[in-house]
């Protein structure tokens, strides 16, 4: 007899077994990735606001 390729059953409580996590959230999360003249403005408008 051909066998059962998938299925989903009992996936859902093996997931749920040690809770389904959110992503930990970082005070400063990186910028990888950011697009740079984006980055490039912020960098200028940071020094904008570093003096007295």
């Amino acid at each position: 007899a051909k066998s059962k390729n998938h299925t989903n059953h009992n996936q859902n409580k093996k997931a749920h077994k040690n809770g389904i996590k959110k992503p930990k959230t970082n005070r400063y999360p990186s910028l990888k990735g950011v697009d740079p003249k984006f980055l490039r403005n912020q960098r200028y408008a940071k020094q904008g606001t570093q003096g007295e």
